[in-house]
């Protein structure tokens, strides 16, 4: 499960760094680029509950193997498309195919751990190999880039994921039968649910356009508007509701879950922003910048083992609110080396805040949203969480990264605008963080003895 978690963890990064690399060789510029970022992001994070609710109804394994072949293929396809349309089409189905196969894993790792230090052992290392797979995207983009080509970025998860397929059949329980009485599934739902984001993506990022016609950007967010809209009527009235509104009862997941979005929007902003810093203002090649990020993973490993430890000693919400102070200050940090035009190495502590933000802040988060569930809502219930990490994140890259770099505001220093942006989402987070209702706290080692 955590093979799979890293190289769909990978697959959110990996392009960032080839992305100059794909428009040469096909001819396009930024603004047609941005798509290969965020198309497979959206779709996945907005295809996510379906993926929970299709492991619920069907069974995790059967959903996780349909979902890790769907993804294993688009791969393939990304790395032999002969046309840039083709490639965006090909990451729009590695998003559904991560939609599908993430939840199930997901699930898998919740239900086979109870409650308590056991299970929050399990999620930080299933938090830890995502944070890898995040930033060591960077590496082995540049790495890949330079020496073998960008298609490579793709095909180099194809075998892993043949194994991953293998594993599966013989390791993951088969599950419940398929009903045959079954409702019909919520693709209305899923369907707005991916709009709605999409749409609100669209409109900022064209905002910042100038030969953007006037009515696109009202029409793009009035459209963001209404598919919300459709979203929560339609889940009313479904017989079988993608996310049953009964689960908005339980405070402390709903509260998990937006503080997720607002804490993943700023840690995916610091990402690009690292990127953006080394590669566009100094001038540093593929390979150079993501030599120069691989102190953000090797910190983020050891976070991965000091969090489980506090997760017990200090409570969830108190990691979840450690983890944005870290993220806060790294944009801080961030801003202060773009004002200076400082080099390359001064982005590191930057990122080692960066790494401590997202161990103590998503395994925290990971724990809390997903406490209480059952057999039954266990998939449903990874699902949302991945979606708000995902979509929270491709959100707060649209509006820090779409605004701050946007051709309208030149005058001013981008990165300083972006850091900003973030930290008012992050202080958002850390407000709800603090009122969030905290589940029983992990046994203590003492307790475990006992």
């Amino acid at each position: 499960m955590s093979m799979l978690q890293f190289f769909i963890a990978v697959d959110v990064t990996v392009v960032n760094i080839a992305l100059p690399s794909i428009g040469t060789d096909f001819g396009v510029d930024g603004h047609a680029l941005t798509w290969v970022v965020v198309g497979y992001t959206v779709t996945g994070g907005g295809m996510l509950m379906l993926g929970g609710r299709l492991g619920d109804l069907l069974g995790r394994r059967r959903v996780l193997l349909l979902g890790t072949g769907l993804f294993g293929t688009a791969s393939l396809l990304a790395g032999l498309a002969p046309t840039f349309a083709l490639l965006v089409v090909a990451r729009l189905l590695q998003g559904a195919g991560e939609a599908l196969a993430l939840p199930a894993a997901m699930a898998t790792v919740v239900l086979l751990f109870p409650d308590g230090p056991r299970r929050s052992r399990a999620l930080s290392v299933w938090a830890a190999v995502a944070s890898c797979g995040l930033v060591l995207g960077f590496l082995l983009s540049g790495l890949l880039t330079a020496h073998l080509g960008w298609r490579w970025i793709f095909l180099i998860s194809v075998p892993f994921l043949l194994v991953v397929l293998s594993a599966a059949v013989f390791l993951v329980e088969g599950g419940r039968p398929v009903a045959q009485d079954a409702p019909p599934l919520d693709l209305p739902g899923a369907l707005l649910l991916t709009a709605c984001p999409l749409l609100f993506i669209f409109g900022v990022v064209e905002a910042g356009e100038p030969e953007t016609p006037a009515w696109v950007v009202p029409a793009a967010l009035a459209g963001a508007v209404a598919a919300g809209a459709g979203f929560v009527r339609v889940e009313a009235r479904s017989r079988n509701p993608l996310l049953p509104l009964r689960f908005f009862a339980h405070r402390t997941r709903v509260a998990a879950n937006l503080t997720t979005m607002l804490l993943s929007g700023g840690l995916s902003t610091s990402f690009l922003l690292f990127t953006f810093y080394l590669q566009d203002r100094l001038g540093i090649g593929p390979l150079g910048a993501g030599l120069t990020m691989l102190p953000l993973a090797v910190s983020l490993i050891v976070f991965s083992v000091l969090v489980p430890r506090l997760l017990g000693r200090w409570g969830a919400r108190a990691c979840v609110l450690a983890g944005i102070g870290f993220t806060a200050a790294a944009m801080a940090a961030i801003a202060l080396v773009s004002t200076l035009r400082a080099g390359g190495a001064a982005m590191i502590p930057a990122m080692l805040l960066i790494s401590a933000g997202m161990g103590f802040g998503i395994v925290g988060l990971q724990y809390v949203a997903v406490s209480g569930v059952t057999e039954d809502d266990a998939g449903i219930a990874s699902g949302v969480q991945r979606a708000a990490d995902q979509l929270g994140g491709a959100t707060g890259v649209a509006v820090c990264v779409g605004v701050g770099f946007a051709p309208t505001l030149h005058s001013l220093d981008p990165f300083l605008v972006a850091a900003l942006l973030a930290t008012v989402g992050l202080v958002t987070g850390a407000v709800v963080a603090r009122r969030m209702p905290a589940p029983a706290p992990a046994a203590r080692p003492r307790e475990q003895a006992g």
